[in-house]
């Protein structure tokens, strides 16, 4: 009877657990707060959105004052940037770092969880690439006695040289002067190695039916990876496991890995495969799912992957591809662009609910023709740099290229397509 009546109690708390993340906030979900746009609402009116939600917290691609003190007393942490602008400046000097710290962190409210120096520094500006960690150093060392604050800095997913199969995850060696030195930094502070992944664009390098699956977390036949003897049920993992690999491969199994970006456009060009709000919902909706399962990856099981969806708004003003402007889970009218499972009281009085995306059945239209190496694209982004060794997995039943991106007025590169 004693046995009996534990496994009672356990399956009670079983049911528990699964009821509270649909109410409670969850340390793992975040969300990014562009502002390339001319028809935001006010930073207040978005805190108040943000706190209806499980989110939990805010990467800023700034410091702007109004945004900031709008999270004051919402429990809601940020993720400040400092802009690619700053890092000479930082890099100069303590007291440089010092007045910025002074300047930009709030001495109580609202909390800071961590600074990103720079955004895809190495392939956006590789100049700056010397004066990254100094950089990254002399703000860590402003910071106050006994401050929780982490010091990292965002990579594209092009530091990669390899991820097919995940298990062979390994980073550009060209980067190893620059990333080497960030990579001890972040293991010494015990900082987060932040990475931008984005599965659709693997999948508009590969628009077939079973890797659309693939990417939006639906029913697939799964991927294994011969070299772990782990099999892989959806792109972000993949992608997550491959920069896993990648760390340890350097003797930095210590440094975890928090996701900076990642999101699905829910519309775009003629020519961008995918971009549909059935699929954004579906990805959107799978992310948080697995996330809340709190499932982990095949090489990392049992813990979920802080994760920062990418974005509150679309952004009319971001140049590039259309896909670029689409990427909002809100609306300006405060209203669910379509529905997450991130709204606390769940999707009533919210935007028109979509149709479950489902994998289509016949061929997808390809993709545009990607740009040549050191060929600017059209839409006049910059070039993230040769990125022809991510070009990963070809092959029709491996795993798909990774892409970086095209730099916008977020100071991000993160999605360029290799060229």
């Amino acid at each position: 009877m004693a046995e009996r009546a534990w496994v009672v109690l356990a399956l009670l708390g079983a049911v528990q657990l699964l009821r509270l993340p649909l109410a409670a906030p969850q340390s793992f979900i975040g969300i990014n707060y562009g502002d390339v746009a001319d028809n935001l609402p006010p930073p207040s009116s978005t805190a108040r959105l943000i706190q209806s939600t499980t989110i939990s917290k805010v990467r800023l691609y700034g410091t702007d004052p109004a945004v900031v003190s709008a999270f004051a007393g919402t429990g809601i942490s940020l993720l400040l940037g400092a802009a690619n602008g700053d890092i000479a400046n930082l890099a100069s000097s303590p007291a440089a770092a010092a007045a910025w710290v002074a300047a930009h962190i709030p001495a109580s409210s609202p909390a800071v969880s961590t600074v990103s120096i720079g955004n895809e520094v190495l392939f956006a500006d590789a100049s700056l690439a010397s004066q990254l960690v100094p950089a990254m150093q002399n703000l860590y060392s402003a910071l106050p006695p006994n401050s929780s604050i982490k010091v990292s800095t965002v990579h594209a997913m092009d530091v990669l040289a390899s991820s097919d199969p995940p298990s062979s995850g390994a980073f550009k060696p060209e980067l190893d002067a620059a990333l080497d030195p960030v990579l001890a930094f972040l293991s010494k502070t015990g900082s987060p190695f932040l990475i931008n992944p984005y599965p659709y664009f693997a999948y508009l390098s590969d628009p077939r039916p079973e890797t659309l699956a693939f990417c939006l977390f639906q029913p697939n036949a799964g991927r294994p990876d011969a070299g772990s003897g782990l099999t892989y049920t959806n792109m972000l993992d993949a992608m997550l496991d491959a920069v896993r690999a990648a760390l340890d491969a350097k003797g930095y199994k210590d440094v975890e890995i928090v996701v900076a970006e990642t999101g699905w456009p829910h519309k775009g060009d003629p020519d961008e495969a995918g971009a549909t709000p059935e699929n954004a919902r579906a990805f959107v909706s799978g992310l948080v799912s697995h996330l809340r399962s709190l499932a982990g990856t095949p090489r990392v099981p049992g813990k979920s992957v802080d994760t920062y969806i990418f974005a509150v708004y679309d952004e009319d003003l971001k140049p590039g591809k259309g896909s670029e402007r689409y990427f909002g889970l809100f609306q300006t009218s405060l209203t669910e662009t379509y529905p997450t499972g991130l709204v606390r009281n769940g999707t009533a009085g919210l935007g028109p609910a979509v149709a479950p995306a489902q994998a289509p059945t016949s061929s997808v239209q390809p993709a545009p023709a990607l740009p040549k190496p050191g060929q600017q694209p059209q839409d006049t982004s910059v070039a993230a740099g040769d990125s022809s060794a991510a070009r990963l997995g070809s092959g029709g039943g491996g795993f798909q290229p990774l892409r970086a991106g095209d730099c916008d007025g977020e100071g991000s590169c993160r999605r360029l397509p290799p060229s």
